[in-house]
């Protein structure tokens, strides 16, 4: 199983997943820009799209799209409960999540990072989040993580994007059940090691 990622990048969201999974992967590091994967090769020949994560499978099957492959690494160890039984209302809470992490949080967030962008649109972005990270402040009160007591592949989500206020200068101050979210996931082992694999920590 190989993870093509980007440091810093949605990728490392599964990146932290398949460690809190106990998975042993390999993983390919790509610019996303230029489509190069370090050491050689066009990423655009693994998977058309040219985005990051991608998922190659030991068959040799490729999977794409974060909230898919964090679901499918889930279910490949249930034992670590990253994701609820499918089926279950829990589950579909989880997807709901991982919806809106990636509809409404991460895509705000994404026009901030294009070379295009400007002072004013990136306080126009800043401007649309905050009512995003009002809701997110709220839904997390008196909860450890987003389904409750229990970490979750949407956890692994959200404090991806979450890692996003540092270099778009986003204070988390006025959101404190969110920055202390934030503050309780950094130090898990899983997350560590993919932030220092990524070289995102030393």
């Amino acid at each position: 199983m190989k993870l093509y990622f980007s440091p810093g990048a949605c990728s490392l969201s599964p990146h932290i997943v398949l460690h809190e999974a106990g998975i042993v992967a390999e993983y390919q590091q790509v610019d996303t820009h230029t489509k190069a994967m370090q050491g050689g090769g066009d990423f655009r020949t693994v998977s058309p799209k040219g985005t990051v994560p991608t998922l190659q499978l030991d068959d040799g099957e490729i999977l794409t799209e974060g909230p898919a492959i964090v679901q499918y690494l889930a279910d490949l160890k249930p034992g670590a409960k990253l994701a609820p039984a499918n089926g279950s209302m829990a589950r579909y809470r989880l997807q709901e999540w991982l919806n809106y992490i990636g509809s409404e949080v991460h895509k705000t967030f994404a026009p901030m990072f294009s070379p295009a962008a400007t002072d004013d649109s990136r306080t126009k972005q800043r401007e649309l989040l905050a009512p995003k990270f009002d809701f997110l402040n709220g839904a997390l009160g008196g909860k450890n993580f987003l389904m409750g007591e229990t970490f979750t592949v949407a956890d692994a989500y959200l404090f991806t994007i979450l890692c996003w206020t540092i270099p778009t200068g986003i204070d988390l101050a006025p959101w404190p059940v969110l920055k202390a979210y934030y503050g309780r996931i950094a130090p898990r082992p899983a997350v560590r090691a993919a932030l220092k694999e990524e070289g995102l920590i030393p």
